[in-house]
């Protein structure tokens, strides 16, 4: 009898344990950003708020090992192979860069990739696997109709993209075929690194362009405060392409807000998180809202003016947003 009750407790204990070992199991959440700027930001807390609205506690029900490239391709690579290796439950890239490396390390590891701040997945090869979440593509055709409007008398659209960014390639090739239905010629000059988008923007400015239109491009984006202040001296107009660019000096934008996108790929997680679906069983989605964002200090700096047909229907960015407030 004392025997089988040593066997019980020990038994007991051993439950005990694993039962112990089981409630601090929580899942790990890693979020690889390629670099550091507003939208990607943006994205990043949405994603972070997505998961708390639906009632999950970072530490209790996660917890998150979040790296950030700086734009170096190499470190992007190294954190996704870092992922794997500690077989992370769920990988969350921001930027097609950080999205597709996390995808190319959790091939054969049975690790859920969710993805943001795409413009384009079927052109990034994030449509099919063990993959899913959300792109921002853009809605080129307001873009297009908003400068016509603010520019009547503009012939050409100057834009710098980057040329091994799948999002960018898929913009330029819209704005092209869609531009002429504007009445508009595209100016597009691709570069391969950001050390080379300010030289692009002198070239750009010397060739007579009547307005810049910035897309997504991170390289891009990255370096927009030297090329305002490079386009201002020029006075020649920026369009953005989401609410933090028209923050840092755009006249305006016809764009998205990356706080909600971030907000909708925390929603896709939780379905995965919680045993609902598995990736490859998710579409990505498509981000359809849209707002028109101005700047009015810059439109004034500009001596341009707002169209009759946009007055009451921009949102004007010294305005606080939702999430300042």
């Amino acid at each position: 009898m004392k025997k089988l009750s040593v066997t019980i407790l020990v038994v007991g204990m051993l439950v005990a344990m694993l039962a112990g070992c089981s409630s601090n199991d929580v899942p790990v959440i890693g979020i690889s950003q390629y670099g550091e700027h507003a939208s990607l930001d943006n994205c990043r807390e949405g994603f972070l708020q997505g998961l708390k609205n639906a009632g999950l506690v970072e530490g209790k029900d996660f917890k998150i090992d979040y790296q950030n490239a700086g734009f170096d391709d190499e470190i992007n690579i190294r954190i996704a192979q870092t992922f794997a290796s500690n077989n992370v439950n769920l990988m969350v890239g921001i930027a097609t860069p950080s999205a597709t490396a996390l995808y190319a390390a959790a091939e054969g590891k049975d690790i859920p990739v969710v993805f943001t701040a795409i413009t384009d997945p079927v052109e990034a090869k994030l449509d099919s696997g063990n993959v899913t979440g959300t792109s921002d593509k853009l809605p080129v055709e307001a873009q297009l109709e908003l400068i016509r409007e603010m520019q009547p008398d503009a012939d050409t659209i100057g834009i710098i993209y980057t040329t091994s960014e799948p999002n960018s390639v898929s913009a330029i090739r819209e704005y092209k075929e869609k531009a002429p239905e504007y009445n508009f010629t595209i100016d597009a000059i691709g570069v391969t690194q950001q050390s080379e988008v300010t030289l692009a923007t002198d070239t750009l400015i010397a060739s007579g362009v009547d307005a810049f239109s910035n897309l997504t491009d991170n390289n891009v984006v990255g370096v927009l405060p030297s090329i305002l202040d490079k386009t201002n001296k020029a006075s020649i107009p920026v369009y953005g392409s989401e609410v933090e660019q028209v923050k840092i000096g755009c006249v305006a934008a016809a764009g998205i807000d990356y706080y909600k996108l971030g907000i909708q790929t925390g929603e896709i997680a939780v379905k995965i998180l919680n045993g609902e679906f598995n990736a490859s069983e998710i579409p990505y989605e498509t981000i359809l809202e849209f707002s028109i964002y101005i700047n009015k200090s810059a439109i004034d700096e500009m001596g341009m003016s707002l169209p009759d047909y946009l007055e009451g229907k921009t949102i004007d960015i010294q305005t606080p947003t939702p999430q300042d407030l």
